[in-house]
C-alpha cells in the first residue's frame, strides 16, 4: 500500500483524506441512523400509557426529548396537548424541521465528497500526464520519468473512481433512510394527535 501511495505521487494525499473523511461519515451515520434508536416503535404504546394513567409531568417531558428524535417530536406535541390541533401540528412541524435536520447531519459532506473525488482523481491524471509528457526532451526520453507519469495518472484515476462510488451509494442510501424515517415519525406524529384529542384508542 505504501509504495501504490509512492507511485500515486502528492496528488493522492487529498483522495487519502476524502476517503478517511467518508468513511468516518458512513461508520457515525450507520450507527445514528438506526430506525430502532430514531423512532423506537414501542414509544407511541408507551406515551399513550402514560396520558391513560393521568397525564404527563414536565420531568416526564424532559425525559422523552432525551429519549429518541421521536420523543423530541412528541415532546413537542405534549407540551402544546391543550391548545387547538392547529397550534399543535405547527409544534410538530417546527420540531420536525430540527429532527430533519439532524438526520441529515454530515450528508451534505458525503455527498460532496462523492463529487468530487472524481475531479481529484482527473487532477492526479492531469498531473500524471504533464510528468509523461516532461519525459521525452530533444535528446531522447527518460524512460523512468515516462514510467512515474503513468503511474500518478492511473493510481490517481482508480483512486478517485474507488472513493467516489461507496461514498455515492452510501450517500444515497443514507438519503433514502433519512426519507423514510421522517414519513415514519410524522405518521407517528399524527398519530400522537389523534389520540390527544380522543380521535383514536
Amino acid at each position: 500500500m505504501i509504495e501504490i501511495i509512492k507511485a500515486a505521487g502528492w496528488p493522492i494525499y487529498p483522495l487519502i483524506f476524502a476517503s478517511v473523511v467518508a468513511l468516518a461519515i458512513i461508520v457515525e451515520r450507520l450507527w445514528a441512523l438506526r430506525a430502532n434508536v430514531v423512532a423506537p416503535p414501542e414509544l407511541l404504546p408507551e406515551v399513550q400509557k402514560w396520558l391513560a394513567q393521568g397525564g404527563i409531568t414536565k420531568d416526564t417531558l424532559v425525559r422523552l426529548q432525551q429519549h429518541s428524535l421521536l420523543g423530541e417530536v412528541f415532546s413537542s406535541a405534549l407540551n402544546n396537548a391543550n391548545a387547538s390541533r392547529e397550534v399543535m401540528k405547527e409544534a410538530i412541524e417546527e420540531s420536525g424541521r430540527a429532527v430533519a435536520h439532524k438526520l441529515e447531519k454530515y450528508l451534505t459532506t458525503l455527498g460532496t465528497i462523492a463529487t468530487v473525488s472524481p475531479l481529484l482523481g482527473l487532477l492526479g491524471t492531469v498531473i500524471g500526464m504533464v510528468e509523461l509528457f516532461g519525459a521525452f526532451t530533444a535528446t531522447g526520453h527518460d524512460v523512468a520519468q515516462f514510467a512515474r507519469g503513468i503511474s500518478v495518472a492511473l493510481y490517481n484515476t482508480a483512486g478517485g473512481i474507488v472513493v467516489a462510488v461507496p461514498a455515492m451509494i452510501f450517500y444515497r442510501y443514507f438519503r433514502g433512510q433519512v426519507d423514510g424515517l421522517i414519513v415514519e415519525m410524522e405518521q407517528q406524529a399524527v398519530k400522537l394527535v389523534e389520540v390527544i384529542h380522543g380521535e383514536r384508542k
